[in-house]
């Protein structure tokens, strides 16, 4: 697995900042767009998906949210248990149901309320980072899984060519093997389409033993 690209500079970025305008977040919108940020502000509007997390730049959004508020819409256009973007959370009363809430969003990193300037940086820092780790892990495991899922379709095609052509395992991998490539497919790709193709395998009929 390739390490992420460490992100160290901000500048260029968006930050989507999901709370009530007050004392604190003018601080936070303040410091980063000293960072290099611009700041957008995104307020609730009851229980309609008023931000639509699929559709942000993950390579240029980040998405501040105030865990105080009832976020239902940001909940509800989530689209996994990691969301496209980073998410970073404030927070001011620290019961467990609304850190459950920024955890089921997708926190990577906090920032407690009251907010000092001093403090934005590194928690920004956290969040991103955090964030692009856990992606490139999830892509990693994903692409891993879907080998894993291919595996039983090679397995199908090694017996296939075993029985159809009498070749022991290994050749019949290494032939399976050879028209992958001739077909610029991924091994385990191929032999789902072959078996797809043809699902059955033809079986010998075996003679019934002849009555003493």
């Amino acid at each position: 697995m390739t390490n992420p690209r460490l992100i160290q500079n901000f500048s260029g970025a968006q930050a989507l900042l999901v709370a009530a305008p007050d004392t604190a977040t003018e601080v936070l919108a303040a410091t980063l767009m000293k960072l290099g940020l611009t700041v957008a502000s995104v307020l609730p509007a009851g229980e309609a998906p008023w931000l639509d997390l699929a559709a942000l730049d993950p390579e240029r959004h980040v998405v501040i949210v105030d865990g105080d508020l009832p976020l239902p819409g940001l909940a509800a256009s989530a689209v996994s248990d990691l969301p496209p973007v980073p998410v970073l959370g404030l927070v001011g009363v620290e019961a467990p149901s609304r850190l459950k809430g920024l955890l089921q969003l997708g926190a990577t990193g906090l920032l407690r309320k009251p907010i000092h300037g001093a403090s934005i940086y590194a928690a920004l820092f956290l969040a991103v980072n955090e964030h692009n780790r856990r992606r490139v892990l999830e892509e990693s495991l994903a692409r891993h899984e879907e080998r894993r899922r291919g595996r039983r379709h090679v397995v199908k095609a090694i017996l296939r060519l075993m029985q159809e052509h009498g070749l022991d395992d290994d050749a019949a991998f290494e032939a399976l093997r050879r028209e992958a490539m001739r077909a610029r497919q991924p091994l385990e790709a191929y032999c789902e389409a072959l078996i797809r193709a043809r699902p059955q395998v033809p079986t010998r009929e075996v003679p019934r033993r002849a009555r003493s």
